[in-house]
């Protein structure tokens, strides 16, 4: 193969991959401006929140009420704090390499960007407990009734791996972002079109709130809610 071919070979690979980010983009722009509304039902029995950090979207909840003791398998003993009068929880679920392996975009290697862009590794779950919670640009508060939360209930529940004994793997790591966090093993693979957004935005779908048709940027979730 002659020089001229070669460059003319990397040429159309660097226009396919210019090609293909754009419309990933567009999609994702176009996507998530599409609503898919919420349900009606008036109850407000339960209060939950979605919180960003400026690029992965948690959902809150309590941890506990009358349906739900999450400490039960999100352990306050596996966190530095070990805490155990935190009111809420916060989870997110992701690529189990960018959260061990990259604790800052500095730490971010070509490997762990490939794997996760194209679900060739394993998944995480990010469990944050909290004291309180303040709603702001970053925090939505939203209500919602016992039978929308049962069902967000089962969705997070179901994002988790288990063991023989159906019981929540925890992962033993120094890589925690504070005191009051641990992670955990997931289902699922992480990939370009399934982000940690993505997995937030179903969760919203499941219990019967604003979502976005799809989206896999914390940008498109929080449009629906006006921020």
């Amino acid at each position: 193969m002659t020089i001229k071919k070669i460059l003319k070979l990397i040429g159309k690979i660097i226009l396919g991959f210019i090609l293909f980010v754009g419309l990933y983009l567009l999609s994702a722009y176009i996507l998530s401006r599409i609503r898919v509304d919420k349900e009606a039902d008036d109850s407000k029995d339960v209060t939950i929140y979605i919180k960003t950090n400026g690029v992965h979207t948690d959902i809150v909840v309590p941890v506990k009420n009358e349906q739900m003791d999450w400490s039960q398998d999100i352990r306050f003993e596996n966190t530095v704090s070990k805490d155990s009068v935190e009111k809420f929880v916060a989870f997110g679920w992701g690529d189990k390499g960018f959260y061990l392996e990259t604790p800052t975009w500095g730490d971010l290697t070509f490997k762990t960007a490939f794997k996760a862009a194209f679900a060739l590794s394993t998944a995480a779950i990010h469990a944050t407990f909290y004291k309180e919670i303040k709603e702001g640009k970053d925090c939505v508060k939203i209500n919602i009734s016992k039978q929308q939360y049962q069902r967000l209930i089962t969705y997070i529940t179901r994002s988790f791996k288990r063991d023989a004994s159906r019981k929540v793997i925890y992962i033993k790591t120094n890589a925690v972002y504070g005191k009051d966090d641990a992670f955990y093993d997931a289902g699922g693979s992480y990939s370009l079109f399934h982000t940690c957004n993505t997995w937030s935005n179903n969760a919203l779908k499941k219990c019967g709130q604003k979502a976005c048709l799809w989206t896999p940027f914390d940008t498109g979730i929080f449009y629906q809610y006006g921020h």
